[in-house]
C-alpha cells in the first residue's frame, strides 16, 4: 500500500513538475501535440485534388483507416463506388491512388492506424472502415438506436457526426458527442 501512495506522489510531482517544461516551450508544445496525435489519431494529410474528389461527397476519411489493399480496391471499382458512379479522369485517379497507397494504415507510424491494418479473420481487408475488426471493436457497445436510428447521424460511416475533431483526423474517445445523446464513454 505504501509502495502504491509513494508510485502516486512520484508521478504526480513528475507530472506537473513536467508541464511547464511542455507548455513553456513551443517547440515541445508542438512535438507534444504530434506525440498525442501519432497515439490517438491518424496522420492529418492534404491532398487538395483528394479533398475535392470525395470530400464533396463525403468526408474525406484519412488515408490511415483502411490498408492498401483495401484502398486498391476502392479505387478499382469507382463506377460502382458503394451505389455511386464515381469515375475520375486517369490522372486524377492515378494522384488520389497514389496518396491513398504512400499514407495508408499499413505503411502508418500512427499507432491508431496499425489498428486499422488487422484484417478479418477472413484475411479480407474489405473496403468499409466500418467493417474493420478495429472499429467493430471500438463501436460494439454504442447501440445501434443512437447512430442508425438518429437522423443526426444516420450511419457509422458518418465519422464527423459524432467524432467532433474527425476532420482533424482525431477520434480522441473524450471528444465523442454523439447528437442527442451527449458525450460517449465506455
Amino acid at each position: 500500500m505504501k509502495v502504491t501512495a509513494f508510485i502516486s506522489v512520484i508521478s504526480i510531482f513528475i507530472g506537473v513538475a513536467g508541464i511547464p517544461l511542455v507548455w513553456g516551450d513551443s517547440d515541445k508544445h508542438e512535438k507534444w501535440q504530434e506525440y498525442s496525435r501519432r497515439s490517438t489519431g491518424v496522420a492529418l494529410l492534404d491532398n487538395p485534388v483528394y479533398q475535392q474528389e470525395c470530400g464533396d461527397c463525403h468526408m474525406a476519411y484519412p488515408p490511415g483507416l483502411l490498408p492498401v489493399s483495401s484502398w486498391s480496391r476502392i479505387m478499382s471499382g469507382l463506377e460502382d463506388h458503394f451505389g455511386d458512379n464515381a469515375e475520375l479522369d486517369k490522372n486524377t485517379h492515378t494522384e488520389i491512388s497514389e496518396f491513398l497507397t504512400k499514407h495508408s494504415s499499413d505503411k502508418s507510424d500512427y499507432r491508431r492506424s496499425r489498428r486499422f491494418t488487422v484484417v478479418s479473420d477472413s484475411g479480407d481487408a474489405g473496403m468499409r472502415i466500418t467493417g474493420t475488426p478495429y472499429f467493430l471493436h471500438e463501436h460494439d457497445e454504442i447501440p445501434p438506436k443512437l447512430v442508425e436510428g438518429n437522423k443526426e447521424v444516420n450511419s457509422f460511416s458518418n465519422c464527423n457526426a459524432c467524432h467532433r475533431y474527425a476532420e482533424q483526423a482525431s477520434f480522441r474517445e473524450q471528444d465523442i458527442l454523439i447528437p442527442g445523446f451527449g458525450r460517449w464513454d465506455d
